[in-house]
């Protein structure tokens, strides 16, 4: 019974150290006695007991933070970043055999790139080109990284932080900004009011009548917005052209009769 129980046991060691599942996502780097044999995965794989061995990699996309890194723009500006960077083993033999810790490496390759490429820049880049900035940072890790079957799949700055007096710079300069374009629409509306005056002025003197018209209407939207008795001076050329109106009138009435 024991030697039952004992071989059984054996048995159950030697099934679970030979047969092994990877699910799709990940692959193993067999070795045999200390030499790469194969990548295996994913789904069942086999592993002869005691004389292979294995390394688990993941084939997804992982995403690494830089802690906030130092660097000197080339206006000799100092400030902080913050970068995120996505990464994916594509090639998981050479990233177990090549390099020690993919990671960190990855990692320390950012933190250089991140310098090196900022100090290419002026702080208006740094603000406004983040973007740009970001597709040079993935290039030139992944240009060190790929040789170690990893692919850097995105790299993105996460805060950008600039010195206090800088800041007072950036919002004095932001403000001056505001004030030039505010008053060159300003000038921009005094121009476009100066053409309408002209274009009136022009109507008005093709009829003089319209002058009186628009007086006529001032002084009554003056009146009902000040609620006031208004003593209107009428010239004298128009109260002439009333009288001429008014005994016209008169005159066609006397000859053909009262209209009721």
């Amino acid at each position: 019974m024991a030697i039952a129980i004992t071989t059984v046991v054996v048995l159950l060691v030697v099934f679970f150290a030979t047969v092994h599942v990877a699910p799709q996502y990940r692959r193993a780097v067999v070795f045999r006695l200390g030499r790469y044999v194969r990548t295996a995965g994913p789904g069942v794989y086999f592993t002869l007991p005691f004389l292979e061995w294995r390394v688990i990699t993941d084939m997804r996309i992982l995403t690494t933070a830089v802690e906030p890194q130092e660097a000197i723009t080339r206006d000799n500006v100092p400030i902080k970043i913050e970068a995120v960077i996505w990464r994916r083993i594509i090639d998981p033999a050479v990233s177990v055999i090549t390099v020690d810790n993919v990671m960190s490496s990855v990692v320390q390759v950012a933190v250089t790139a991140l310098r090196n490429v900022i100090g290419q820049h002026t702080l208006d880049d740094v603000l406004k080109s983040q973007d740009a900035i970001g597709a040079a940072l993935q290039a030139s890790i992944d240009e060190v990284t790929e040789p170690w079957g990893v692919r850097v799949e995105r790299v993105q700055m996460k805060n950008v932080e600039i010195p206090d007096s800088m800041q007072r710079a950036l919002a004095q300069e932001a403000e001056a900004l505001r004030e030039k374009r505010a008053r060159q629409i300003k000038a921009e509306a005094e121009v476009d009011a100066a053409k309408l005056l002209r274009q009136a002025a022009e109507t008005i003197m093709v009829s003089p009548a319209a002058l009186e018209l628009r007086r006529m209407q001032m002084i009554q939207e003056v009146g009902a917005e000040q609620n006031t008795m208004t003593i209107i001076m009428m010239p004298s050329e128009f109260v002439e052209m009333a009288r001429a109106f008014t005994a016209k009138v008169d005159r066609e009435i006397a000859r053909d009769g009262d209209p009721k």
